[in-house]
C-alpha cells in the first residue's frame, strides 16, 4: 500500500524514516488559519483543533491522490485558553518564550489516516511540558545560538537540540513532543496491513 505524509515537516519525516515507514511527502494545499477561524469563534478545544487541522490535510492530499493512505498530522500548543501559533518572526520567538517561562503548556499532537478521500481513523497525543523559569537575557542569548530554527515550531523550540534546556518536566512521549504519536499511529498502521506486524 502506498503511503503518503500530507506534510512538508522534516520533523514528521524524521520520525516515520526513523520508523522504517516507507512513504513520499506531499506538501498539503490547506490554509490552516482559515480553517482554525471559524473554530476560534467557538468552545473548540485545541486537541480538537489540532485534529481537524490534521484531518484537512489529510483529506486535501487523499482527494489528490484516492488510491494512496494519507497521514495527516497537525500540532497544537495551549497555554491555559491561549493557542499558539509558529512565529513568523524572531521577536514572536521572543514572546513565546516569555509567556511560557515558569508555566505548564500542552502539546497537542493529532494524527489523520485518510483514504480516497473518507477519514479512516483519528488520534491526539497530548504531552505536558512544564518550563523553568527564563531570565529574559537568557532567552535571548538562546535563541541567538538556535537563531532561525526557533521560527520552525509552535513553541519556538526544538526538544530535541537545545530546547532540552529550557524545561524542568515533561510528561508524555518524546514522539507526541515532535509532531506524531508514533506509537498509536504504528498500532493503527499495522492493524490494517499498511506495514508489518
Amino acid at each position: 500500500m502506498d503511503i503518503i505524509l500530507a506534510s512538508t515537516s522534516p520533523f514528521r519525516a524524521m520520525l516515520l524514516q526513523n520508523a522504517g515507514i516507507a512513504f513520499t511527502a506531499v506538501a498539503p494545499q490547506v490554509d490552516e488559519r482559515a480553517v482554525e477561524a471559524p473554530l476560534a469563534r467557538t468552545a473548540t478545544s485545541p486537541e480538537d483543533v489540532a485534529l481537524v487541522l490534521a484531518e484537512a490535510k489529510a483529506l486535501d492530499v487523499s482527494e489528490r491522490f484516492p488510491d494512496a493512505l494519507v497521514i495527516g498530522g497537525d500540532q497544537t500548543l495551549s497555554l491555559g485558553d491561549d493557542l499558539f501559533h509558529k512565529p513568523q518572526v524572531m521577536e514572536a520567538a521572543r514572546r513565546h518564550l516569555l509567556k511560557l517561562s515558569g508555566r505548564t503548556h500542552d502539546l497537542n499532537s493529532a494524527i489523520v489516516l485518510a483514504k480516497g478521500g473518507e477519514t479512516l481513523w483519528r488520534h491526539v497525543s497530548i504531552a505536558r511540558m512544564t518550563m523553568r523559569r527564563l531570565d529574559p537575557a537568557f532567552i535571548g542569548r538562546h535563541l541567538a545560538r538556535v537563531g532561525e530554527r526557533a521560527l520552525k515550531s509552535v513553541g519556538a523550540y526544538q526538544l530535541e537540540g537545545e530546547g532540552i534546556q529550557l524545561f524542568e518536566k515533561i510528561e508524555g512521549d518524546y514522539f507526541t513532543i515532535v509532531g506524531v504519536p508514533l506509537l498509536a499511529l504504528n498500532a493503527e498502521l499495522r492493524r490494517i496491513g499498511a506495514i508489518d506486524g
